[in-house]
């Protein structure tokens, strides 16, 4: 009795995965980009779990070093505080404010100090009598220092900012950056110093002082003028 005869079968090499086209590769990084993107949006609606995935800060910047002393010659005489409300918007030509641009509405609060620079006052400018009873002072006109924006003061109210403008952030060393409307908000704050009385303050706060200062000395009369 003879036994049948199988023919082996070969088997077939197996299939190689189909790669992935362009267009598939970039429309999942874009899936992946959007996904990242809500996922934040969600976290930061959650309180809860932005808490429970929250980061902790540390503070190892190093001591501060003394570059240079600088003397001070001037008198300061007054100081103004001011508060701006920065309105800006940005837009991109050709595209809707969902997809590319940016608004922000921003409270800027500040100081500005107007000053005498007595350190300009040449020997010429001051004369005494000879019984020091009498003293006449003829000082420059006080002028403005630079506006300094109070941190601790100045926030942003709200921030709208189109879809690109929100993925380059992701991308960004300095994401939701408010450069631009600090610097207009000091701007603004400086023009707003030039149209005040702060100067003006400034140089009675001066007179005031140095009358009471002379006649603490013995000068009986004091006049203070202003001038270039």
């Amino acid at each position: 009795m003879t036994t049948p005869t199988t023919t082996p079968t070969k088997s077939r090499p197996a299939r190689l995965p189909a790669r992935l086209p362009g267009w598939a590769k970039v429309l999942t990084a874009v899936v992946v980009v959007l996904v990242v993107m809500f996922a934040g949006i969600r976290l930061s609606l959650l309180p809860g779990l932005r808490d429970f995935f929250g980061t902790e800060t540390h503070d190892r910047s190093g001591p501060a070093l003394l570059k240079s002393i600088q003397d001070m010659s001037r008198y300061d005489a007054a100081s103004g505080n001011f508060q701006v409300v920065v309105d800006l918007e940005k837009d991109a030509k050709y595209l809707p404010d969902a997809l590319r641009g940016t608004r922000t509405l921003y409270v800027g609060a500040g100081t500005v100090d107007a000053y005498v620079d007595l350190g300009k006052v040449g020997e010429g400018d001051v004369k005494v009598n000879e019984d020091r009873t009498t003293a006449t002072l003829h000082l420059p006109h006080a002028r403005l220092g630079t506006p300094a924006l109070d941190p601790d003061r100045s926030y942003a109210v709200s921030k709208q900012r189109g879809l690109f403008d929100r993925i380059g952030d992701l991308f960004s060393d300095n994401p939701n950056g408010e450069q631009a409307v600090q610097k207009l908000a000091v701007a603004h704050i400086g023009d707003a110093a030039k149209e005040s009385e702060l100067t003006a303050r400034a140089e009675t706060n001066t007179t005031d002082m140095l009358e009471g200062l002379l006649h603490s000395l013995g000068f009986t009369k004091v006049t203070v003028s202003y001038g270039t």
